[in-house]
């Protein structure tokens, strides 16, 4: 019955927003509107199939990718369709009102047909989400950008001027449909020549079966004195179904392991001393910490900390930038640098010279790029991956670089 109903909800915004384009393509030719009227009507048959297929078939588990990037594109339509809506709200309010005057009146003879202005404009207002998010799947979700920062830092000792650090956060790597550009990315994290790499969590969406494919490439990410990751909300399994509280955790364990074949060193609420230049510095890392009730609290930063107080510099990685907040200005002050990601600026918003928009910061009080607090710094990166939207508009896949001055 829940379906019967949800197919009559969309039939019905199916029909509503066609009166847009039935009004725009009078005086068209009948090839024209035939064409325009197949492939409009062609998206809902489309979708009804699709739900189909993903009920009765194993297709969205052996083609998730593929899954994703046509669900997608049906979202997009009905989004574009919902758009179109209000505005032919206000068309039929207008000629409503229009009769209600005309009977008053006594003026029966009054034309009450639809706006070709509002039709016409409801169109091309329907068409910006389609366009755009349509363009964020064909050309950006492996667009990858390289931000560099330079970041001074109070009483940095000679020895570690010029420190160049590369981050990157939240691989998703469940998301991938294609290979080969993820290469190009490890490419320009190498070409950096980076001191150390910092990698803050959300390996994958899931399962760490989603890796499989990605170990080789993965693994060729280089640094001088090597590469350190944590762990995000979603490498925990939390968001899958398991049959049992042991096959949770053995997901988990062979997501610890990947990171060690990768090479990488997972800091597990613990952190590695480094020698640099006759200098130590702590590289602390603690697990998923997120000051959002909807997010886990696994990290221990107090045990993380522990036995770093004779460090020349202190730099952490938590995956969630809430963290920062939450503990970190307040409780470790010590700690110049806060690593996290997370947000994926949400995938979606504005960046240019003196702006910055997108609906993250609805959610996250620091949601992408630089923040500082007094003399502390906090860096959260835009992520290399994606989730749920195979694409990204306005806010491309990151690879940080961030080095070190004294202030």
């Amino acid at each position: 019955m829940r379906f019967l109903i949800l197919i009559l909800f969309l039939l019905a915004i199916d029909v509503y927003a066609f009166q847009a384009f039935r009004v725009v393509m009078q005086g068209w030719s009948a090839s024209t509107r035939a064409i325009v009227t197949t492939v409009y009507w062609a998206i809902p048959v489309f979708a009804l199939l699709l739900w189909l297929v993903a009920d009765f078939t194993s297709f969205p588990q052996t083609n998730k990718g593929v899954y994703t990037i046509l669900r997608t594109v049906v979202f997009i339509a009905y989004i574009s369709k919902f758009v179109i809506l209000p505005i032919l709200l206000i068309d039929d309010l207008r000629r409503l009102v229009t009769l209600a005057i005309s009977r008053f009146n006594n003026k029966p003879e009054v034309d009450l047909s639809r706006s070709r202005f509002l039709s016409q404009f409801g169109i091309v207002m329907g068409s910006i989400p389609f366009l755009s998010l349509t363009y964020g799947i064909v050309r950006n979700p492996y667009r990858y950008k390289i931000f560099r920062e330079t970041v001074k830092i109070d009483g940095l000792p000679p020895e570690l001027e010029g420190l160049k650090i590369a981050q990157i956060s939240d691989i998703h790597s469940g998301s991938f449909t294609f290979k080969e550009p993820v290469m190009h990315a490890i490419e320009m994290i190498n070409q950096v020549n980076a001191d150390l790499v910092f990698f803050t969590g959300d390996l994958v969406n899931n399962v760490a079966d989603e890796m499989d494919n990605f170990m080789d490439v993965f693994d060729k990410i280089r640094a001088k004195h090597g590469v350190y990751s944590v762990l995000g909300n979603h490498d925990y399994g939390d968001y899958a179904e398991w049959d049992s509280r042991e096959a949770k955790q053995a997901n988990l364990d062979k997501l610890k392991v990947i990171h060690k074949k990768l090479g990488w060193n997972l800091l597990l609420n613990e952190h590695r001393i480094l020698d640099l230049n006759g200098q130590k510095i702590a590289v602390i890392g603690v697990e998923n910490y997120s000051a959002l009730a909807r997010f886990p609290k696994y990290g221990d930063l107090n045990q993380a900390h522990q036995g770093t107080d004779d460090v020349s510099l202190k730099l952490l990685l938590s995956h969630d930038p809430t963290h920062w907040n939450e503990q970190v200005t307040k409780t470790f002050q010590d700690i110049a640098i806060t690593f996290s990601g997370h947000t994926h600026g949400f995938q979606f918003g504005i960046e240019i010279p003196g702006f910055r928009w997108s609906p993250a910061q609805f959610i996250y009080k620091q949601w992408a790029g630089l923040y500082q607090q007094g003399k502390q710094y906090l860096y959260v990166n835009r992520g290399l991956g994606f989730l749920g939207y195979p694409g990204r508009v306005g806010i491309l896949p990151e690879v940080t670089v961030i080095e070190l001055r004294k202030a």
